[in-house]
């Protein structure tokens, strides 16, 4: 089955920019850091011309902060960016400026997670160890367990996700289980072109899926499409005062205070004691780190 698997993937994985990168360790970093939280369509925009922006690490480490925030536009969630960059320093600073292979190693870097330092190992490195997100976790309950991905405890899921490991081709193993997960065993599954039906728990046992009950976290109004839009203002400006940020981003002087302050504790902007204190001359700014 893992053939099979690898088959599929082969001649239906999406031809993702990043895919043609695989070999730069770097590359796959941003990548996967781009991937966090972010649908890939977005990513395939943002990554080509980040890469532009900042082509090496050394390039990346060396940049002013507000630079790599300009260049993260589109992408939200700019403490992913900040990250991006203090990892980036610290791999320059620790490691020789080579992004380490080692999955505890990544893990000590800012903003890599248990998934992110997996992925990088396996897709960068050929290192053979699972990388489990919320798709991975949603094949290998069904498969393995006949279970809901919400059925069965995180270790089960990864022991199953090491045993069904192909470890001659890791990186691009763990992506073909994401890429299933996403197109084929989705909440309701499409069995019928499953490369790993004939296998599969879930199916032998006449499941057919569940109507999904999660609900998506309302953006629209929401505290992080403040920040989001207090940050698209600051790009284009050297330093503005609370009040014109407030007015331009249409927000209460209150509201835009606690957006500012928000982005100054995740090292994205910078201000003032009097802005910080929800004072109408104070001033921001994005912050030089």
């Amino acid at each position: 089955m893992r053939g099979g698997l690898l088959r599929w993937f082969d001649d239906h994985g999406p031809d993702y920019p990043w895919r043609q990168r695989e070999d730069d360790p770097y590359a796959v970093l941003v990548s996967e850091v781009m991937l966090q939280q972010t649908q890939a369509s977005r990513v395939v925009e943002a990554f080509p011309r980040f890469m532009e922006r900042f082509p090496t690490l050394a390039a990346l480490a060396e940049a002013s902060r507000p630079d790599v925030v300009r260049a993260w536009a589109g992408m939200g969630y700019h403490r992913r960016a900040v990250g991006l960059q203090e990892t980036a320093r610290r791999v320059v600073a620790e490691h020789g400026g080579r992004v380490p292979s080692d999955v505890a190693a990544l893990r000590t870097l800012p903003g890599i997670g248990p998934y992110t330092a997996a992925a990088v190992a396996s897709i960068a490195y050929g290192v053979p160890v699972a990388a489990v997100d919320t798709n991975v976790r949603k094949v290998m309950a069904r498969v393995d367990h006949g279970a809901e991905r919400d059925e069965v405890t995180d270790p089960h899921v990864l022991a199953s996700a090491e045993a069904w490991l192909d470890r001659s081709r890791p990186g691009d193993w763990n992506q073909a289980l994401m890429t299933m997960g996403r197109r084929i065993c989705r909440t309701t599954p499409r069995c019928g072109v499953c490369p790993l039906a004939p296998v599969c728990r879930f199916r032998a046992s006449g499941r057919v899926g569940r109507p999904s009950v999660g609900r998506q976290p309302v953006f629209e109004g929401s505290m992080r499409q403040v920040r989001g839009e207090v940050v698209a203002v600051l790009r284009s400006e050297a330093s503005i005062s609370l009040a014109h940020l407030a007015n331009l981003v249409g927000e209460p002087l209150e509201r835009t205070a606690e957006a500012v302050a928000g982005l100054v504790r995740d090292g994205i902007a910078s201000a003032g004691p009097v802005a910080l204190a929800g004072g109408p001359s104070g001033r921001v700014r994005l912050a030089e780190g």
